[in-house]
Parts: structure tokens; C-alpha cells; sequence
């Protein structure tokens, strides 16, 4: 089949899809080099097949998502891949999508932002029948990535994502709402604010897309691209040698800020795909860092009670370190932050947890140990940073 990719209304370049593999086997005419993805251009600034392919399929359901194996079989679809042509791939993140060659097709016409969408996808991935025999797979679940259950709705003419828990446990929504509450108490700090939504008796986080019709989230993957990394620099420097780059304004705060939050309730899936930057879809103006969201793989959520790290020793990280307690020191300066939210988080920690019907008590008084030890960590390092500006100034007269 023969596409344009497109961004928003702009024809980005000619591609040809496999209607075997679902992939691209062919790139034709490109159109505006500006608008080619970011991440998809190799360091000698051209197009490579290979790396679009991983950009293309970056955009299909993981095969790891839970419960996708039997949703495919509901929908008769052979792959997840091919979820992304029934919906032109459009997405609830950024604005790139395919218009069939040939087809005078608008973006103002497609779009999910400000077009209706259906829920059977989302609402197959959940485990519940379908209504009808016809099914509707117009969706933004099509393009959602992570391996937890989630979907997209429309409550009161907002976008929605609605992200399930795992195991016995059910932590990860509540999780999310506890980092959120934490954040209101931090201080000046950008963050998506999650709710807790209940559905089939079951608990999921829900927060409203940051990302609107007229902006869109690149990754940190795709932001370290533009510029092959040296073997003497690290990650962490990297990454913010991007940024400058880019022009993106005040990104290494945004970014301790959020190393802080993970920090702190012991985030251990900060990869490079969950946070990121946010641009001006048209002008490709960068607008800043984006929000902190997806902070629901923290607080050890897949350990068993018997293994929740109550003495912040090497806590594992994936963002710029192995270890929270080694990348917190990336950070040069707390003074943005509140410092009052390290004696309420072991009481929001409480108050959050407690409302989780599936966590026994003893797991909650643990959770609550370590948030404790966590803070204190914290506290510690705050006091250093006094003592040390204190020899400065000593030393400076």
C-alpha cells in the first residue's frame, strides 16, 4: 500500500507499507526534510529505512502488553502492527499520521484531538466483549505503548488515558496518585496529575492528555539521536547537550526535578521512552520539558513485601545511573524545593496506600519505612549542601 506520511496537514514523504510484515519497504519523494520525525535521520542526516521501520514500529502495542494476545484473536488481526494502518496511525501524542496515496484526506478531518474515536480497541484490551460483530478500530488505543492495560476515553469532550495495575497487588494506579500528590507539595515542579478511577471493581489511574492538537511529545530517545554521543560523555551530559541544541529552555531544572521525584519514591522504569520534550507541531518551536508523567513502576510495585528496599542502598535506576542513590547526586542544588514535602511523605504515603483494598497492612507499614528512610536520605543531602555553601562562604572571606 502506498501512504504519505504526513505531519498534521504538511506531506512529509512518500512510503510504501508490506502488507505481509506491516512495515515500510520502500521510501519514495521526501517533502519536507524538517518534518521527518526526530530520531529517524541518522547522524549523517539521511533518511535510513531501518531506523524509520523502528520509529514505525515504535508506534504499534507492545507485545508485552497484557491481555493483547486474546484481543488480537477478538479483532481477527494478525499482529499489533497492523492496528497502526486501520487507524492511519494517528495518535493522542504527537500529530504524524498516513494518508492513503491518492485521497484527499485532512488532518482536521482524522484526528483524534477533535474527532470522536471508538473504544472498541481499548475496551477489547480491557478483557470485555464487544457490542457488535462490526467493530470499529478507529482508535488511539492502536498507537499506545507500555505492557499494562490501558485506553483512551472521552469524558466530557477531554482525552483520557485510563492505565491499569499488575499482579495481586494492583500498586501501579495508586502509585500514580501518590506521586502525584507528593508533587502538589514539592514545590515549583511541572507534573500530569493522575486520578483514580474504578472500573469492573477494578482500580486504574486516569489523567487528561497533556499533548493538544497543536503540540506533540518527542522522547529523550529520540532527542539523543540528533547527535552520536561521544564514549567519554555520559548519558546524563549528553542529554542535556541535546537540549541545548535544540533550544529547549530550562531543561537540566525540569530534569533534576523530576530525578528528585524518582528519587524519592524509587521510579524503576525512567527510561528514555517515558519522558521527553514538547514542540510546536507546525512552527517545531520547543516549548520545554515535558511534564512528569508515568511514575507508575515505582514504589518496588512487582516486589514481594519481603524485598521493598528499606535502607536506600542501590535502589535500581534506568535513567543516567545504575543506582537512585548514585543519580541523585546529579543533582547541584534543592533550593526550588519545598522541603516541608519530606515530613508529609510518609503521611500521604499512608493515606494513599490505605485506600488500596488488595495491599495488606504490614505491606503498607513497609512501604511507609522506606519512604521514611528515603526522605531522610534526602534530608542528608540537603544538609551537606548547607555545610559545604557554609565553607564556601568561610573560605571566600
Amino acid at each position: 500500500m502506498q501512504y504519505l506520511l504526513m505531519h498534521k496537514d504538511i506531506p512529509v514523504m512518500e512510503i510504501e507499507i508490506d502488507e505481509a510484515t506491516y512495515g515500510i519497504s520502500r521510501i519514495g519523494e521526501i517533502y519536507q526534510f524538517a518534518h521527518i520525525p526526530l530520531g529517524v535521520l541518522t547522524y549523517q542526516k539521511k533518511v535510513d529505512r531501518a531506523v524509520l521501520n523502528h520509529w514505525w514500529m515504535g508506534r504499534s502495542i507492545p507485545l508485552s502488553r497484557s491481555g493483547l494476545r486474546e484481543a488480537l484473536e477478538v479483532m481477527d488481526i494478525p499482529m499489533p502492527q497492523k492496528l497502526i494502518e486501520k487507524c492511519l496511525a494517528l495518535s493522542l501524542s504527537d500529530q504524524y499520521w498516513i494518508c492513503p496515496a491518492g485521497k484527499d484526506m485532512k488532518w482536521s478531518e482524522v484526528n483524534f484531538f477533535q474527532n470522536e474515536f471508538s473504544e472498541d480497541v481499548g475496551n477489547i484490551l480491557f478483557g470485555m466483549k464487544p457490542n457488535s460483530k462490526r467493530l470499529d478500530l478507529m482508535s488511539p488505543d492502536n498507537t499506545s505503548d507500555g505492557y499494562l492495560k490501558k485506553k483512551w476515553k472521552i469524558i466530557d469532550g477531554k482525552r483520557y488515558l485510563m492505565k491499569g495495575g499488575n499482579g495481586q497487588v494492583q500498586q501501579e494506579p495508586f502509585n500514580e496518585v501518590f506521586a502525584t500528590e507528593f508533587m502538589k507539595q514539592m514545590g515549583e515542579i511541572q507534573f500530569v496529575s493522575y486520578g483514580l478511577w474504578w472500573e469492573q471493581d477494578m482500580p486504574y489511574s486516569i489523567c487528561e492528555d497533556f499533548i493538544d492538537e497543536n503540540t506533540e511529545l518527542i522522547s529523550a530517545a529520540d532527542m539523543m539521536k540528533i547527535q552520536k554521543r561521544p564514549n567519554h560523555v555520559s548519558e546524563y551530559h549528553h542529554f542535556l547537550h541535546c537540549c541545548d541544541i535544540l533550544g529547549i529552555p530550562n531543561a537540566s531544572d525540569s530534569i533534576h526535578k523530576m530525578l528528585t521525584l524518582d528519587f524519592l519514591i524509587a521510579n524503576d522504569d525512567r527510561h528514555f521512552h517515558n519522558f521527553g520534550a514538547v514542540r510546536n507541531a507546525e512552527t517545531l518551536e520547543w516549548i520545554g520539558i515535558a511534564p512528569i508523567f508515568d511514575c507508575g513502576n515505582a514504589m518496588w510495585h512487582n516486589q514481594p513485601t519481603s524485598r521493598i528496599e528499606t535502607k536506600c542502598v542501590n535502589t535500581p535506576s534506568r535513567t543516567f545511573k545504575k543506582t537512585h542513590e548514585e543519580q541523585i547526586k546529579l543533582v547541584p542544588s534543592f533550593q526550588w524545593l519545598n522541603q516541608a514535602c519530606l515530613e508529609q511523605a510518609v503521611d500521604i504515603c499512608r493515606e494513599v496506600y490505605s485506600k488500596n483494598p488488595f495491599m495488606d497492612a504490614h505491606r503498607l507499614d513497609t512501604l511507609c519505612v522506606a519512604m521514611d528512610t528515603r526522605t531522610q536520605f534526602l534530608k542528608d543531602i540537603l544538609q551537606e549542601q548547607v555545610y559545604k555553601n557554609d565553607i564556601g562562604e568561610i573560605t571566600i572571606n
